[in-house]
């Protein structure tokens, strides 16, 4: 006879959520819970007294990420679980803050049972994830990985000019550097979609299989301002028109690639921004996203092939940045989706377009994620959503697969 699985408590996953949608709440029924302020502070002291209760032991390192830890009957590296409290300005009350309340509920559901697990287990919320008050995104998960240099995300300023140093030492939960996380049997991030696919192709369960590479580059147009009335359209150097020209061309050669490549043009200044002058200067940004690092390179021989000058506008790319494609663990993700369909749950593999504290802590970790869908792909915004049932189901599927990896 096959044992009864063990499942979480469905409605105080939703009354924790809810509690924590408190802390920051807007008018409009979101969130804004910026890194280390009063609202994410309160968010902190309420999750510590959440683990404190059920007997877990609460340590922070030197980037105020806070670790609660479950003892084991072996003294072995844990198995961690987690996300981040913080959010963006005017976000939503599901994005970072689901991967922390789930695993605190698969704790407490050890606790309910009377588990103590094989070997513990540690729930982490990682400080600075979204990048909203201090540059960059994922700064402390980047710190623990090596990506970012700490003493440079001391100096990093909020639009008030405090410094993430500051802040961290006004926090409270700044800690000792011995207690940042280095080694785990495995670490799994569950969190929303952020997107519409799981959503629209009436999927349950994402079992995610890395993270997609991106480029960003800024294309400068340089043409010459004359008066918007007395020069004909053939002797004009319109800095504006000439950018838009590139764009349509762009759009026009990234669309013969790759179907899943998805790119924005999410930035532009025109100058002088005067309605009576023609534009001397038009500065805008393409960023593009996909898993396969050869189609990354296609999208970048297209910036890279621009003409030098056009319809008399000098023309330059700069690269502003990238990143490589991150490949979760293979076996880990076999395990999500051999309990997603222990339960019944329909489960799709894909990959992550945004970027998670996961991709960095697959760099020295076995990692993977779980994605549960968003309401029409809403998130970053008020309007964000997912159903308490789909939290749960994802929930679910985490427990029966931290209690494969705990062996019990």
């Amino acid at each position: 006879m096959q044992q009864q699985k063990i499942l979480i408590h469905s409605d105080r996953l939703k009354k924790t959520l809810e509690t924590f949608a408190e802390f920051g709440r807007t008018k409009n029924n979101g969130v804004t819970r910026l890194s280390l302020s009063k609202e994410d502070i309160a968010a902190r002291d309420y999750f510590v007294s959440c683990c404190k209760e059920i007997g877990m032991t609460v340590k922070m390192d030197d980037m105020a990420n806070i670790y609660a830890t479950m003892a084991g009957v072996e003294d072995k590296p844990p198995l961690v679980m987690g996300s981040h409290l913080d959010s963006v300005t005017k976000g939503g009350r599901f994005d970072g803050v689901l991967g922390v309340v789930a695993a605190l509920e698969i704790a407490r559901t050890l606790h309910d049972h009377h588990i103590q697990p094989k070997i513990p287990f540690t729930i982490v919320n990682f400080t600075n994830e979204e990048g909203a008050r201090f540059e960059p995104a994922m700064m402390s998960s980047g710190v623990l990985s090596g990506k970012f240099e700490k003493t440079e995300m001391m100096k990093s300023r909020d639009t008030d000019g405090i410094t993430f140093g500051e802040a961290l030492a006004a926090s409270g939960y700044k800690g000792d550097i011995e207690n940042r996380l280095k080694e785990a049997i495995a670490f799994l991030e569950m969190h929303i979609e952020q997107g519409p696919v799981l959503e629209s192709e009436n999927v349950k369960i994402g079992i995610v299989e890395g993270v997609v590479g991106m480029v960003n580059y800024e294309m400068e147009v340089t043409g010459e301002s004359d008066h918007a009335g007395t020069t004909p359209m053939n002797m004009r150097k319109d800095a504006l028109f000439t950018a838009t020209d590139i764009m349509t061309d762009l759009r026009k050669k990234l669309n013969q690639l790759d179907s899943d490549l998805v790119y924005t043009v999410g930035r532009m200044n025109v100058l002088p921004n005067i309605h009576t002058v023609i534009p001397n200067k038009t500065i805008f940004t393409l960023e593009a996203r996909h898993k396969d690092p050869k189609v990354i390179h296609q999208v970048e021989e297209a910036i890279q092939d621009l003409p030098k000058s056009l319809k008399g506008c000098a023309i330059s790319a700069r690269k502003l940045w990238g990143r490589d494609t991150v490949v979760f663990d293979q076996k880990l993700c076999d395990r999500l989706e051999k309990s997603a369909q222990s339960l019944g749950y329909s489960s799709k593999r894909l990959y992550s377009g945004a970027g998670h504290d996961a991709q960095f802590i697959a760099s020295y970790l076995p990692t993977a994620m779980i994605f549960v869908p968003s309401v029409n792909g809403k998130s970053h915004c008020e309007e964000e959503f997912t159903s308490y049932e789909e939290c749960a189901n994802g929930v679910n599927v985490a427990l029966d697969t931290v209690l494969s990896i705990l062996d019990y």
